[in-house]
């Protein structure tokens, strides 16, 4: 049994008018922060924060936002299976990264001062 359904042209029309209402919400929540700018800012910000998630839930109902929902649920899902370093263990490895780093910091510029050195001696401005 196939479980997949297809994408009808009437559905995709529908999504498109409502990505064209999200794009028009979003842009008249940004025109009106400025327009009313003489306005309180707690309350232009209320106001901005209430149009974005209007337009949330408006995207969230398309066939996008329904799929852009499911991922974020999934990726939420999958960071709390996430077996967290203890705090000994992340210290360790900050200490190993941190003497790495230096090292080859000191192999480098051990390498550069070497360079230098042979190139002023072979091209005469050594001492």
């Amino acid at each position: 049994m196939n479980t997949k359904t297809k994408t009808t042209a009437p559905n995709k029309f529908i999504d498109f008018i409502k990505w064209i209402l999200v794009a028009i919400l979003v842009a008249a929540g940004v025109f009106g922060f400025h327009y009313f700018s003489e306005h309180s800012q707690l309350l232009r910000v209320v106001s901005i924060l209430g149009v974005i998630g209007i337009a949330f839930f408006i995207a969230s109902t398309t066939n996008k936002g329904r799929s852009t929902v499911n991922f974020v649920r999934q990726s939420h899902m999958e960071v709390r299976r996430v077996v967290w370093p203890t705090r000994q263990e992340t210290v360790q490895m900050t200490g190993i990264v941190l003497l790495m780093v230096v090292m080859v910091a000191l192999l480098i510029w051990s390498l550069d001062s070497l360079l230098l050195w042979s190139v002023r001696v072979f091209t005469g401005q050594g001492s």
